[in-house]
């Protein structure tokens, strides 16, 4: 059935009986999903990184391991498996502690879950920009006297940044569309929310339209933030020409 503009706008408000606001609350949820996860990422890449850079050789096999897995399996596969694996694992073990089995909420194991598969990404992300650190600044931290901790602090963080933000950049990206896929274990976020008001109202295409707008506009703000960022933390460097 045709749909005038009148119709679209009623299809597209934020009350009652319009899914504008089904929308948005799936947009806020996306935004929520992706944030936790890309810091459960970036705390794992970094410390996957340093692993894999400690000269700890039982360490950085495992880290191999972890990094090699993670990115030779879909993230389908790996939200669906650790999410019923997980729980059905969790429980097991509270069975044999004697404690009663627990329900785990959607949204904790979407973000864990997928800040789980950034982690491998991340790590391999920071691994590169710290490689490209100029040796000669680590040796001249260290001959002041400076400390591990205060050398990352000081020295290693500050030089790592320029070099990742890119590749930060797209894994955020990246985030922003897995999250369609924790709708697999029962979350809804913005790509649920849109097959929920298009099979509700049989106007697929009203609703899957705004939502790509939606995806758009996450993609240039964030796009916007990410250049405000890399512009902070390359002060003082040489614009390329």
């Amino acid at each position: 059935m045709a749909l005038t503009q009148h119709g679209v706008l009623e299809l597209l408000s934020p009350y009652p009986p319009g899914w504008g606001g089904v929308l948005l609350w799936g947009a806020a949820s996306t935004v929520a999903i992706s944030a936790g996860a890309f810091l459960i990422g970036l705390v794992l890449g970094m410390g996957g990184a340093l692993g894999k850079l400690s000269g700890n050789r039982p360490l950085r096999l495992l880290l191999d391991l972890y990094t090699i897995a993670i990115r030779a399996i879909p993230e389908l596969i790996l939200i669906v498996g650790l999410y019923y694996a997980g729980m059905d694992g969790l429980n097991l073990l509270l069975a044999t502690l004697n404690l009663p089995a627990i329900e785990m909420n959607g949204f904790a194991v979407a973000v864990a879950v997928l800040g789980f598969v950034q982690g491998a990404y991340m790590t391999e992300v920071l691994r590169g920009a710290i490689l490209a650190i100029p040796a000669g600044q680590i040796e001249a931290a260290k001959a002041f006297g400076m400390g591990p901790m205060l050398r990352f602090r000081r020295v290693v963080l500050p030089a790592l940044l320029p070099n990742a933000l890119p590749g930060l950049a797209n894994l955020w990206m990246s985030i922003t569309k897995d999250s369609a896929l924790v709708a697999v274990v029962g979350y809804q976020e913005l790509a649920l929310s849109t097959r929920l008001a298009g099979a509700s109202t049989k106007h697929y295409f009203v609703f899957f339209l705004a939502s790509a707008f939606l995806y758009l506009a996450l993609t240039l703000v964030s796009n916007v933030v990410f250049s405000l960022i890399e512009r902070r933390v390359r002060r003082g460097q040489p614009t390329p020409a």
